[in-house]
């Protein structure tokens, strides 16, 4: 028995848009979902308590940098990442994969698995699948990774299919590793633009039988339209009984293609991180607070959003904040920006049990090309 359920409770759009819940032993979900990203144990900036308030309810670690500081031991001993980080909610952790393509100058791979030169120090770390899963079982998270190889997009054929191949293989060591039974351990299906190597990765996760598949090597350099393209290619691949995450992809527009195209989950450090460089995503579009314009604007960063900061503070508070370096202004507008990204997620769930997604899809996607 998986510790991890999913329920489909409604599709749309040509049958793939889908709206679903996701029980996990941290609490149930609803998908679509996007997950702010909380790398080393902690979304940037922002508490747990604000994080509720954005509505988020799911977050996103990293095995590779926590193994790193403070250390997956002492996260355990601590009594876990949900504890170490005061997070009640669920929690997932990427294995560690996508720094191998991140790190690549910084790292050694060959077929057991990757050496790591620490980007913090120097020192070694290294990463197997059979290591990657005991980390992760370490921080206790709910929904874990397989560790995978992410190529760069546009890598020559003979480097994409060595990937595919220790993509399985070392998907197939981490099931045999993983034995926390509180936790569900998600396959990545890799194989970057090359429908061929696609299918061929997906149909052997699937034969593995995971409680749940993610679409990797995405987001590394191609363009917005490839990367649709294989999300529709791949998605239909993979059992509609079970959840399919989209590893890394956070334009608010590709999250509503991704939904489109049978997507269930989503992460990205795009809301945090634009937050903190003073661009708000908002239901009009991008705002620049450092554009003069907003130096006497009274009005909210989004009308249409109930956030704390849109509730309490004008664009012009906001862009002071910034011109005079307050850390308070990155913490907002990443506040802002969560609470947003947890809207459109909202809002498109909503469209697709009343089976009008791709009237909203349409309407969110031409108000969002207006930039105040």
């Amino acid at each position: 028995m998986s510790a991890i359920g999913f329920e489909l409770i409604a599709t749309d759009w040509a049958g793939q848009a889908r709206a679903g819940l996701l029980h996990t032993p941290h609490g149930t979900v609803e998908t679509p979902i996007f997950m702010p990203v909380g790398t080393r144990a902690s979304v940037k900036g922002l508490t747990p308590e604000q994080l509720r308030q954005a509505s988020a309810s799911m977050i996103l670690g990293n095995t590779y940098h926590l193994a790193l500081r403070p250390g997956s031991a002492i996260v355990a001993e601590m009594g876990g990442l949900h504890r170490f980080m005061g997070w009640n909610g669920p929690i997932l952790t990427d294995s560690g994969g996508f720094q191998v393509f991140s790190l690549e100058s910084l790292r050694q791979l060959d077929d057991d698995g990757v050496e790591f030169k620490s980007h913090l120090d120097g020192a070694t770390l290294r990463l197997t699948p059979e290591r990657a899963t005991q980390i992760q079982e370490e921080l206790g998270a709910d929904i874990v990774m397989c560790f995978d190889e992410c190529p760069p997009a546009g890598c020559p054929a003979d480097q994409l299919e060595r990937a595919v191949a220790r993509t399985t293989t070392w998907a197939r060591r981490c099931k045999e590793a993983h034995s926390r039974s509180d936790q569900g351990l998600f396959g990545i299906v890799q194989g970057g633009l090359d429908p061929a190597q696609r299918a061929r990765s997906a149909r052997e996760l699937v034969e593995l039988d995971f409680p749940g598949y993610a679409i990797g090597g995405l987001s590394v350099g191609e363009s917005a339209d490839q990367m649709h393209q294989m999300v529709e290619v791949t998605a239909p691949m993979l059992p509609t009984d079970k959840p399919r995450y989209l590893m890394g992809v956070g334009r608010p527009e590709d999250l509503l293609e991704g939904v489109a195209r049978g997507i269930d989950m989503f992460d990205c450090v795009m809301p945090t991180r634009n937050g903190r460089n003073a661009l708000a995503f908002t239901s009009r579009g991008k705002v620049r607070l450092r554009n003069s314009q907003h130096e006497r604007d009274p009005a909210p960063l989004d009308p249409a959003c109930l956030c704390p900061t849109c509730t309490q503070f004008s664009r012009a508070y906001l862009r002071h904040l910034f011109q005079v370096e307050e850390m308070l202004g990155p913490i907002l507008v990443s506040l802002h920006n969560v609470a947003f990204y947890q809207r459109t997620m909202r809002e498109a769930r909503q469209a697709i049990q009343e089976g009008a997604f791709d009237a909203y899809r349409s309407r969110a996607l031409a108000e969002w090309g207006q930039s105040p």
